[in-house]
This record gives structure tokens, sequence and C-alpha cells, in this order.
């Protein structure tokens, strides 16, 4: 299957999907598509399966996007500022944090993956879910802010801040650890724990979160303010 992805800060992804071949995609991650594609919303894998995408901050439903008389477009972007990551998990699996997926070959398997570490799941940033891809073929991940992909060398091992990981191949090991003193815990502004990832593998690292993109453009949002006397007014911060 073809594809391009287009645009820098705000890109989406355009497969190229001919008759007998399907893509799936989380539930309104369409741009658009072209005249000759069919889109049909399903609860794939069952009730059961729907639930656990729910668990894993995606859709309860996903779309499946067919062709008919020849080659077709469909364009799937994401739902906030950032990039659009293609890998092929042919021959390999890939675990990434809740959330990312945004679309993929039909031979491509989704399901959830969990934390094996406890101070992982309290202290990583990731949380106790995660997910897993399997199969074959191409699937296409979205993260917030601009994203840097490195490959590890045997127990080559980096520190970052706590939930820009993206996702990891399998062979990489990932931990939580302390970030140092007191002091650099209390005033350092990095919280209290970093991730640790050991090679050997792939990592992909985010350069901002989307909490982090909320908390910056929050002071500059219109916000309701409710009196003690029951009105209310709309309060706008500069």
């Amino acid at each position: 299957m073809k594809y391009k992805i287009s645009g820098d800060n705000l890109q989406f992804v355009t497969l190229e999907i001919s008759p007998g071949e399907m893509a799936y995609a989380e539930a309104g991650a369409m741009v658009y598509i072209s005249g000759n594609m069919n889109m049909e919303t399903k609860l794939q894998g069952g009730l059961f399966k729907g639930i656990k995408r729910k668990l894993a901050g995606e859709s309860f439903m996903v779309t499946n996007f067919t062709s008919a008389g020849g080659p077709g477009l469909a364009s799937f972007g994401g739902n906030c500022p950032g990039k659009i990551i293609p890998i092929d998990i042919t021959g390999t699996e890939f675990i990434a944090q809740k959330d990312a997926f945004l679309c993929a070959e039909e031979s491509v398997k989704w399901e959830i993956a969990f934390q094996k570490k406890l101070g992982a799941t309290f202290f990583g940033g990731e949380g106790f879910i995660l997910e897993r891809l399997s199969g074959r073929g191409m699937v296409f991940l979205h993260a917030c802010g601009d994203i840097m992909e490195i490959e590890l060398e045997q127990d080559q091992t980096y520190k970052v801040s706590t939930a820009h990981v993206v996702g990891w191949e399998p062979s990489v090991s990932y931990d939580i650890q302390a970030v140092g003193g007191i002091k650099t815990a209390m005033f350092g502004g990095e919280g209290l724990f970093v991730t640790t990832l050991s090679g050997p593998g792939r990592i992909y690292i985010q350069s901002m979160t989307l909490p982090q993109l909320a908390h910056a453009i929050d002071p500059f949002l219109p916000h309701y303010n409710s009196g003690s006397s029951g009105g209310g007014g709309l309060e706008i911060k500069f």
C-alpha cells in the first residue's frame, strides 16, 4: 500500500488503497477520501475489543476503508499539532503509548499491552495500559510535537522526561528511575522520576506532550467565571 505524509506540524497521511485492500482508522480521523472509496464503521473484534480500545484511549469503534473500480485515496490526520510516524511492523512488534494509533493496513493487529513493572505504571507517565502492534504491513502513529527516532545500541541507555516516550521496539528495556537528589527533584522541573530506555532497539521520543500543550495555551483561553451571587460571566485572560 502506497502512502504519502503531507504537512509540517499539522500532518496528515494519505493512503492509496487498491481493490481488495483495506485500511482501518480511528473513528473521526478521516480528513478526506476520493469518490470511489467506501467507508464503514465497525465494532472491530467484538464488544470486548471495543472496551479494550477505550481503555487504551482510542475510539470504541474503528472505520474500515475500501475502494471500488480502481485505486482510491483516503487521508487521515491527528487530533493535535504533531507528527505522524510510519512504521512497518512486518516480522516484528511495536509498543506505543496509549492513544497513539491513527490508522493501519488490515493485516496489522492491534492489542492492548500492560506494564510489567509497578514503578513504570505509577511514575513512568505512560499509565498501566499501552498498545501492542503486530502482524505485517504499515501502521501510522500520531503524537504531539516533533518526533525523534533513535536507534539504541546494545546496553545503550537514554533517560527521557516523563511521558515523552511515544513507543519502542520490544527488544528495548523500559523502566523508571529517580531523577536524582531531593533538590533536583523538587526544583528541577522534571518531576521525581525519568523513564529509562535501554537497547538494543528503536525508540521514538516526542518534544511536547498533549498535557503540556494544553497547559501552555490555557492562560490564553476564555474562562467562564461564576460569581457568588449566582450570576456568571465570561472572563478573558491575557
